[in-house]
């Protein structure tokens, strides 16, 4: 019996030893499980996370990622399924080699001649995917259109995987690969290799996501995927996950103190203190089924809300500290959904439909008669002031693909602002009146009239006045993302939500 005792108690402290070994593995290495050199490498490789940012420094060697074996560094982890990876991958200094190599890599093992695919990244800036079919055999590749890529992003789907590379700020350019056959468990990660059995060469990776996407079975609105919601840095553009949970989180508003959000979730709104990390509930009295239509006022005291419970979406205000919500929107008419205030808190704009056409509407924030500001048909969506009150920006279907459009304060002088082959929504003006930005959906993905959960999907700015746009954040998501004002009350930041299945603890978690 003693012996049963002891045997007992030595598995019970291996089964912890390991278990805490494992955590601080986990801990220690972000997203990922663990750490290794592939192959025959001289100098051993390593990694440093930098949890505030989410950073991944790497420093490796290993001749090559060719021919019928490799030798490299590798950060990985263990994966079923479908999965897209994500990253914003750059060398540290001028480098030895100009084939030292930077990329994502997916994997059947941990062997030098495994059969493997890869998004690559060269120090002479060809980027490319790369891959070996069979163990042992020889690695082909296809070349991208373009040339020193920063982002960079392999996604599978059964044997397809497809790789969608730009320079930051651009939109993808992809190529693809649609027979490898890797298995269903495989080993995905980020990876550097030198070139050069001599050399050490060192990179950094921001924005690593490792993101599990909707199911084909998913019923929309009915099933939900994990959320994260992040802060964007405008001036460095690396996103940090702030929290993350297994239900919708939907359109976080940022407070005008910059010290909490305001969010969505089924049905409720959510202050988030960013600081403690803890969401708390804000009461909106009789408005009990809340979507992801709600806006702050300028001066931070009042929120515009909406709200339908078992009918149609009714216009609401609300003091933003939470209270007794007052109906704002008239009885007898369609749904109504909250976007905008005045400077002056005089007005509040909205998407109201009336009928069969959904149009931008303006009415009193203590209520009153609403006045229709457009009437072409189509939908006009996402209406909202400019800092200064001269001019709503909004988003309409009218020109064929959804677009980004501009008005004055009046509903006077219509004009469109962008003009491309993607499908914009929700223009949001940062406070100090100089940029707007905009989530942007794949016309090939989305149709002009709609604006989905779980797509591919880009937040892109641009400047107040029009001109060129570029992406400043890429992910997965759509519906809930940026559906209401996002920017930090400094203009420094954007708040967004992407989605995910949540099979790991990544980063902080819903209790």
């Amino acid at each position: 019996m003693r012996n049963k005792i002891l045997s007992l108690f030595f598995c019970l402290i291996c089964a912890a030893f390991f278990y805490q070994k494992a955590n601080a593995q986990s801990s220690g290495l972000g997203i990922f499980d663990d750490e290794t050199d592939v192959g025959i490498v001289k100098h051993k490789g390593n990694t440093q996370y930098d949890p505030k940012l989410q950073q991944y420094h790497l420093a490796g060697a290993g001749s090559n990622i060719w021919a019928t074996s490799d030798a490299f560094h590798f950060v990985w982890k263990r994966m079923k399924g479908d999965f897209i990876l994500r990253t914003n991958a750059a060398f540290i200094g001028k480098g030895v080699e100009a084939h030292r190599k930077v990329g994502l890599m997916i994997r059947t093992s941990l062997d030098s001649n495994s059969k493997h695919i890869n998004a690559v990244v060269h120090g002479d800036g060809l980027t490319s995917l790369q891959y070996r079919k069979a163990v042992g055999g020889i690695t082909e590749e296809k070349k991208s259109s373009i040339t020193g890529a920063d982002v960079i992003q392999l996604e599978r789907k059964g044997n397809i995987y497809t790789m969608s590379v730009a320079r930051k700020g651009d939109m993808f350019v992809s190529e693809e690969v649609d027979d490898l056959d890797l298995g269903d468990e495989v080993y995905v990660g980020i990876f550097i290799c030198s070139h050069n059995a001599d050399v050490v060469e060192k990179a950094t990776f921001n924005n690593v996501r490792i993101v599990v996407p909707a199911p084909t079975s998913l019923v929309p609105y009915k099933q939900y995927l994990g959320s994260s919601i992040e802060l964007l840095d405008m001036a460095t553009q690396n996103s940090t996950v702030i929290y993350q949970s297994p239900k919708s989180l939907q359109a976080p508003n940022w407070m005008h103190d910059g010290k909490s959000l305001i969010y969505n979730s089924e049905g409720s709104l959510f202050k988030f203190d960013l600081k403690t990390g803890e969401p708390t509930v804000l009461n909106t009295g009789q408005a009990k089924n809340n979507n992801n239509d709600h806006v702050l006022s300028f001066d931070g005291k009042m929120l515009a809300i909406s709200s339908g419970d078992g009918g149609p979406s009714i216009g609401y205000t609300v003091s933003s500290s939470g209270g007794e919500a007052k109906r704002v929107t008239e009885t007898g008419h369609g749904a109504s959904y909250m976007h905008g205030w005045s400077p002056d808190g005089k007005y509040i704009v909205f998407c109201g439909q009336r009928g069969k056409e959904f149009d931008v509407y303006r009415i009193p924030s203590g209520g009153g008669p609403e006045e229709r500001l457009t009437t072409t048909p189509g939908l006009d969506d996402g209406p909202e002031y400019t800092p200064d009150g001269k001019y709503i920006y909004f988003n309409s279907v009218r020109s064929g693909l959804m677009q980004v459009w501009r008005m004055k304060a009046d509903g006077s002088e219509q004009t469109q602002i962008t003009n491309d082959d993607h499908n914009n929504w929700f223009p949001h003006v940062s406070p100090d009146g100089k940029w707007i930005c905009y989530i942007t959906f794949l016309k090939n993905e989305v149709e002009p009239g709609d604006h989905p959960f779980y797509k591919h999907v880009f937040i892109r700015v641009m400047p107040v006045g029009g001109g060129p746009s570029k992406v400043v954040a890429y992910l997965y998501g759509g519906q809930g993302t940026i559906n209401t004002p996002s920017w930090s009350p400094d203009s420094k930041h954007i708040a967004f939500v992407s989605n995910s299945q949540l099979l790991f603890p990544a980063f902080p978690m819903s209790k």
